[in-house]
């Protein structure tokens, strides 16, 4: 004889069965909190790479101001560094000194006319002509003769190519022309061909308003063309290096600057309100990103703190994902901090290269930590990360220090937990109280 079913609330049903919940990502990792459907919860990008859980290491934070977003970042990167773990931060709002002096390490603060440089194309362009100097003369010419604006190109030199693409078109606030790009271009090519070790945007401020005969006759023009083509991009980088922005990116990286601490932190805050910020935190970011040596072993995070910034522009857009696309082949996990999911959404029209390439930052990130939205943002978190009904119904309720976080395929909610002497290196409220 069957006994008749028993229908209870699932709170009831929780109290019949305490032991029962999903299995963790396992203990390795730094602590993060407690999982409110399990136990103890771990989290380590690298460990679940490893494991086959995760196919890369980049992860994406999200959540109103004041719901713990901030402190989840610096207390997770503090936690890391006991275990060897390196952090290279850029920061446009001056929030990560605390954490960088508690390991007895200054920012690295950048301002306009200041005592410090830094060439974000210094690694590129000089790994670049590394490249072509281990050709023979007679191999370069011949490439040189045959490849044409398209040709076969070194990956340094490319990526050199691809960074100052981006850097223009953010500081043009537009896609650059056909032409334009072309010049950019030639300029860096005939850069890398004459030998010289390292270039600055000086070098190609001047390769652009005076270019050579040979860079002119690879795309059948003049030098005279070849300059008009190139003179609105030469102009407005002429800024950076000669204008209200110069002495920053301009020149050589200054020398004595320490690579090797737990925390590398590029304080952009003199800067916070130019309308250039986005330029300017491009060029921190491809800075750190051609410093990293991957012979080291080291495992690093780079994080994008106000994302957004330079996610405004489709060339930093298309230069950005090429970075995150290069994280497992360098040992890093990057890392972006935006508010909203719509700050991605909203850096293009809908259905345009620059909104699926803002987009795409997120297939590109397998972890999602995602902290209370507003109701008007649900939506769009259930479009974009995939949330089930029961998530993005929970997405406005999350009390501070909670967030939904989507591992791969797998969900938790998870209230994170400072350290008793942790909460001086995470605060940013000081100045409300």
């Amino acid at each position: 004889m069957s006994l008749p079913a028993h229908e209870v609330t699932t709170a009831h049903l929780g109290a019949a069965y305490p032991f029962m919940s999903s299995p963790s990502l396992g203990p390795n990792g730094v602590y993060i909190g407690q999982d409110l459907l399990g136990g103890a919860f771990s989290y380590d990008p690298f460990d679940l790479y490893e494991r086959g859980i995760l196919t890369n290491a980049n992860m994406i934070v999200l959540g109103q101001i004041g719901r713990g977003k901030s402190s989840f970042v610096k207390s997770y990167l503090w936690r890391q560094s006991v275990f060897g773990r390196q952090s290279w931060i850029v920061d446009p709002k001056g929030e990560y000194g605390a954490l960088a002096r508690a390991w007895g390490v200054e920012p690295i603060k950048l301002r306009p006319g200041g005592s410090i440089c830094l060439n974000p194309l210094e690694h590129f362009a000089s790994q670049a002509a590394s490249q072509a100097a281990t050709q023979s003369a007679s191999q370069a010419a011949t490439q040189s003769a045959s490849q044409g604006v398209g040709g076969n190109q070194g990956e340094h030199e490319r990526r050199c190519v691809e960074l100052l693409v981006g850097l223009s078109s953010s500081c043009l606030g537009r896609t650059l022309l056909p032409t334009e790009h072309a010049a950019a271009e030639l300029a860096v090519r005939s850069l890398v061909a004459s030998g010289r070790g390292s270039l600055t945007l000086v070098d190609v401020v001047g390769a652009l308003l005076n270019p050579s005969t040979d860079s002119a006759e690879q795309i059948n023009t003049d030098a005279e063309s070849l300059t008009l083509m190139g003179r609105d991009l030469a102009l407005e980088l002429r800024r950076l290096v000669e204008g209200d922005l110069r002495g920053m990116f301009d020149g050589p990286t200054s020398p004595g600057i320490e690579l090797n601490s737990p925390f590398v932190v590029l304080d952009l805050s003199s800067v916070y309100r130019s309308a250039a910020l986005g330029a300017l935190m491009t060029c921190a970011t491809a800075w750190l990103s051609a410093s990293l040596k991957v012979e080291d072993g080291v495992k690093r995070f780079i994080v994008i703190d106000e994302a957004w910034a330079i996610l405004n522009n489709l060339g930093v857009a298309r230069w950005l994902q090429s970075s995150w696309k290069l994280s497992r082949s360098m040992g890093v996990s990057n890392l972006a901090v935006l508010h909203r999911l719509s700050d991605l959404k909203s850096v293009g029209q809908s259905g345009s290269e620059q909104s699926y390439l803002a987009s795409g930052l997120l297939s590109d990130s397998e972890t999602r930590v995602v902290y209370s939205q507003p109701k008007s943002e649900i939506q769009e978190c259930g479009d974009l990360i995939g949330l089930s009904s029961t998530e993005a119904q929970l997405l406005p309720t999350l009390r501070r220090g909670v967030a939904l976080w989507k591992v791969g395929s797998r969900s938790f909610l998870v209230d994170h937990r400072l350290g008793r002497h942790e909460h001086e290196l995470v605060d940013t409220d000081s100045r409300m109280r």
